[in-house]
């Protein structure tokens, strides 16, 4: 496997291709990754085509990397498959419901992050898209997906084309809890973030959005609460659309 302390999330890529063969043995030995009850509640649409790339990318806001990246692969929680197997087989599946789709999306993320490991260790690059969640019944109708389908992560792929510098992470300290859940006082946070929020990019990143402090920025620009609820409310209604609801 690739150093994951050097690894680095990729958005610009060289025209070179990834071969048929390259792809499909990384999606096979990504595999093995653990999957609840040997189910493997997951489907991946292999997204090559110039004009399906651009069908998706207003589905990802339009994020350059959709476009410009060799391949697009979407990675979808899929009951439909088992389902269809049990059907086929003399039994009665129950995987209409909530805590299947958490099943299978949980599966589907674990595979997605074996895939992005050994694809990295290739020399390829990523770069996740959350905003498969954000606009999920456009890629729905755009990937033709079927009932008890839900689109719930996205990559793109391809050989760097850029060097970006490694992104800041929180010391390890605040991420863990010895035995039960050690919360959070004013005095933890300060320890935790203020090294993030006196990094000069991110104090630029305050001032060029005329801002007081860091986490203004993520709770009155990036991540608002007034679309947090409207996006909610769309995801909802696609997992309802898809039959987990």
């Amino acid at each position: 496997m690739g150093n994951i302390n050097s690894r680095k999330t990729i958005r610009k890529y060289t025209q070179k291709d990834i071969s048929d063969t390259l792809l499909k043995q990384l999606l096979d030995e990504a595999e093995h990754t653990p999957t609840m009850g040997n189910l493997q509640l997951y489907s991946v649409i292999i997204t090559r085509k110039t004009d399906m790339k651009a069908q998706l990318a207003p589905a990802h806001f339009s994020q350059p990397m959709v476009e410009g990246a060799p391949v697009v692969l979407t990675f979808c929680a899929d009951f439909r498959r088992t389902t269809l197997w049990a059907i086929n087989r003399k039994a009665t599946p129950g995987y209409d419901n909530f805590l299947s789709f958490l099943n299978a999306a949980t599966d589907t993320l674990l595979y997605c992050q074996t895939f992005c490991n050994l694809a990295e260790a290739k020399g390829l690059g990523t770069c996740f898209l959350g905003t498969t969640i954000y606009n999920p019944q456009a890629i729905i109708k755009i990937l033709c997906l079927p009932q008890l389908v839900m689109p719930v992560a996205t990559i793109t792929l391809g050989w760097p084309d850029e060097q970006p510098a490694l992104s800041d992470r929180l010391p390890l300290n605040s991420i863990i809890h010895q035995e039960v859940y050690n919360d959070y006082t004013p005095e933890r946070i300060n320890e935790f973030y203020t090294a993030k929020e006196q990094l000069e990019e991110n104090k630029h990143f305050v001032e060029i959005n005329n801002k007081e402090t860091l986490a203004q920025v993520f709770t009155d620009i990036r991540y608002t609460k007034k679309d947090n609820e409207a996006m909610s409310l769309g995801l909802l209604e696609a997992l309802k659309q898809q039959g987990f609801l």
